[in-house]
């Protein structure tokens, strides 16, 4: 994998760049995000205990360049430990819009985790939705980036007409 040609593609458009990142599958997160300091916050809210702030989805804003940036690009691809968004709004926007799916219920009601974060989770979810469900998930989003099952194509998800558009492009 080609991390200047991710990068790129990443950054390539001039808009806010966001990571959703997988507590639960990013080895050492917090520290990662305490010793580098990019503007970040958790997607659940309150004060958590310490083993559940571990494992918990953060909301991180990506600079091109940045120490983060890079670190999270040379080590993630394809490791499923998140994904990449593009939009115009700030933070406590998108913590907003992104809270708001962390709580899916099944047919029988009962309330479950959506860790649409997981790019397998995202790569299948996305395609099943209708023009209602897609405009209200994308909602402030203009385009999620994601891995591919191979981790040399990365997915750039749009809406374009009410219709879910996808890009494949090599990161090699």
């Amino acid at each position: 994998m080609n991390t200047k040609k991710l990068s790129q593609l990443i950054f390539k458009e001039n808009t806010r760049v966001y990571a959703v990142l997988d507590g639960a599958s990013v080895p050492g997160l917090q520290m990662k995000l305490y010793e580098m300091r990019p503007e970040h916050i958790c997607l659940y809210r309150g004060e958590l205990a310490p083993d559940i702030a571990e494992v918990a989805p953060y909301l991180v804003k990506l600079a091109a360049g940045s120490e983060f940036a890079n670190w999270l690009l040379n080590e993630s691809w394809g490791k499923h430990w998140g994904i990449f968004v593009h939009t115009r709004y700030p933070l406590q926007e998108m913590r907003k819009h992104f809270r708001s799916f962390l709580t899916v219920h099944d047919e029988a009601g009962n309330p479950m985790l959506f860790r649409y974060y997981d790019p397998r989770a995202l790569r299948t979810f996305l395609p099943t939705c209708n023009g209602g469900e897609l405009t209200n998930f994308f909602g402030k989003v203009t385009n999620y980036i994601l891995e591919d099952e191979n981790p040399q194509i990365l997915l750039n998800y749009s809406l374009q007409n009410g219709e879910l558009k996808v890009n494949k492009e090599s990161v090699e």
